[in-house]
């Protein structure tokens, strides 16, 4: 539903229409790339060459997550997060480097500022959320990456 058919029908906007929707997210998602692309610790835990594919997956996961379209689920399956990021070593410094990056991703957003908290209480949960091992303990890859 739209935020004009939600308008029309009496319903509030779904935080990711009052965010801004697709454009919001994919700012959201590209500026963060931006980052990871020059990070030595993030960079090696994107194997493709072009961030793209990577770029359209977390940007179609956050939309989802925040109440946009289903396209993640419809072409992916359930976020199965733990279990996507499984192969990755996911330390206390490489959740705090996303973070960063994705903080300062929201930065440059201008959202308002409910949103704004409800965004960084999230990144910052799913930052801590994936983090899978210690700085010198390596990861059990008995999970097959889905």
């Amino acid at each position: 539903m739209t935020a004009a058919q939600n308008e029309t029908s009496g319903g509030a906007p779904t935080p990711y229409e009052a965010m801004g929707g697709r454009e919001t997210f994919q700012r959201l998602v590209h500026l963060f790339y931006q980052g990871v692309a020059g990070d030595e610790l993030l960079r090696p835990m994107y194997p493709e060459q072009d961030l793209g594919p990577a770029e359209d997956r977390l940007r179609m996961f956050l939309e989802q997550y925040w109440g946009g379209p289903s396209d993640y689920h419809e072409q992916r399956g359930h976020p199965r997060l733990r279990i996507r990021h499984a192969q990755f070593r996911v330390t206390q410094a490489a959740a705090e480097r996303w973070l960063v990056h994705m903080l300062g991703a929201v930065d440059q957003l201008d959202l308002a500022p409910e949103y704004d908290a409800a965004m960084r209480e999230y990144l910052t949960r799913a930052a801590q959320f994936l983090v899978n091992t210690t700085d010198d303990q390596p990861i059990r890859r008995e999970l097959p990456l889905a």
